[in-house]
């Protein structure tokens, strides 16, 4: 098999590591976990953060709110159309549903969110709890809110968990169904609200206010992220985004790849205590990492030359392709007006093959690319078909507080 071939990182069948949780619940087996030596510790670390009052993430824990861009023809958030899925939904939902599903706007429940394939926070509703009608007018919000190839991209990444799931004999924990829904504030054409999605390697936290919108924080993971043959074709979820990556670090001369790169190893020794989580591995802006202080590294964007800064944006929009196209061209240009705050980093290899860890960051955005081992396959080391990405709104951004701090509020 080829080495970026999942399949010969499948555990045995009998791997306790599997095993063990075959035949319980979702709910059973996020109890079960919390003795688990390799979860356990993270949900104790998890716990101790959730409650700390949000400020945001920062280069240096200082935070300075951004004014957001001035929006365009054509760049409006298709609020209209989410409204109209929202209220299908809601109107759909039994009296206790609407309860449950529901927060004021402002709730300390968006920070909730995690990645992981066990229940962390019970926040909303579960897909698979909702009848099949709830549960198509839940995707279907999400569809109305991102762009064609978002919605398409969300889908791909719940089958893959499914997928995973099915072929591990573990479908009780890991569905295409996993997943939270949640709403926020009430769907208006002309008042800031939001709805939210997490579960296994995918979370969106949505906040639109009349012709504005953002998407953060935004996690997209898959493994595997890389499928070779499945019922539905070859899949490649986040091919884009890493061939622009090792583009971009390719065409870098050999001292400004020097400048760029923090550590030449995955695992390198020179890492910092801390530096590499159980979890995230490399990445800095995951669940619960809603107020870290994340130093700039790397090389000044502004000081490259004009064709590699565009290769920068094609990163960047790589990772913007899930949000309506006007939404996406508005975040590319508040990205690209910030170049001469924007750093690049990179750890590992950028041969064809290699895993890689990247970040580009400035004071509106944090972008990142993880290369991780296996956590339901056998892999000890980064692999092409375990990855983690990010998106972070920095300076209180996140879960839309450039909206609600303009309205009076704390982000």
């Amino acid at each position: 098999m080829a080495d970026d071939d999942f399949r010969a990182h499948l555990f045995p069948v009998d791997d306790p590591r599997i095993s063990a949780f075959r035949g319980l619940s979702y709910r059973e087996y996020a109890e079960a976990v919390k003795s688990d030596p390799f979860a356990g510790p993270m949900i104790v670390d998890w716990a101790t953060r959730y409650p700390v009052p949000y400020r945001g993430v920062s280069h240096d824990g200082n935070i300075t709110a951004q004014p957001p861009a001035e929006l365009r023809a054509g760049e409006a958030a298709p609020t209209e159309a989410m409204v109209a899925a929202a209220e299908l939904l809601l109107a759909g939902l039994s009296e206790r549903q609407r309860a449950d599903i529901g927060y004021p706007l402002r709730a300390g429940q968006w920070r909730s969110w995690a990645n992981p394939e066990f229940l962390q926070h019970d926040t909303g509703l579960r897909l698979e709890d909702l009848d099949h009608v709830s549960r198509h007018r839940a995707l279907e919000l999400v569809r109305a809110s991102l762009s064609e190839q978002g919605f398409e991209s969300v889908k791909t990444l719940m089958w893959v968990n499914g997928y995973l799931g099915e072929t591990i004999d573990l479908a009780n924990v890991m569905n295409d169904a996993s997943y939270n829904v949640a709403i926020y504030g009430t769907p208006s054409t002309s008042q800031p609200w939001g709805w939210q999605l997490f579960g296994h390697h995918l979370a969106l936290n949505c906040v639109v206010d009349g012709e504005r919108m953002t998407v953060s924080p935004a996690f997209l993971g898959a493994e595997p992220s890389l499928i070779r043959e499945s019922p539905i074709g070859p899949v490649d979820v986040f091919g884009a985004r890493i061939a622009h990556a090792r583009t971009l670090m390719a065409g870098l001369t050999p001292a400004e790849q020097a400048e760029a790169l923090s550590y030449p190893e995955m695992v390198d020794p020179a890492m910092p205590l801390g530096r590499l989580h159980p979890g995230d591995e490399r990445h800095l802006g995951g669940c619960f990492q809603d107020n870290r202080i994340v130093p700039f590294e790397g090389i000044l964007v502004g000081d490259l030359d004009e064709p590699t800064r565009a290769e920068v944006s094609a990163v960047a929009a790589a990772f913007l392709d899930h949000l309506p196209a006007g939404v996406a061209a508005a975040r590319l240009r508040e990205i690209e007006s910030r170049y001469d705050e924007t750093w690049f980093s990179w750890i590992g290899g950028w041969g064809e093959g290699d895993p890689f860890y990247f970040r580009i960051q400035s004071p509106v955005v944090m972008l990142e690319l993880d290369h991780h081992c296996g956590v339901f396959l056998s892999n000890r080391t980064p692999a092409q078909f375990h990855v983690h990405t990010g998106i972070r709104t920095p300076n209180g951004g996140d879960y839309g507080g450039l909206l609600r701090a303009a309205e009076g509020g704390q982000p």
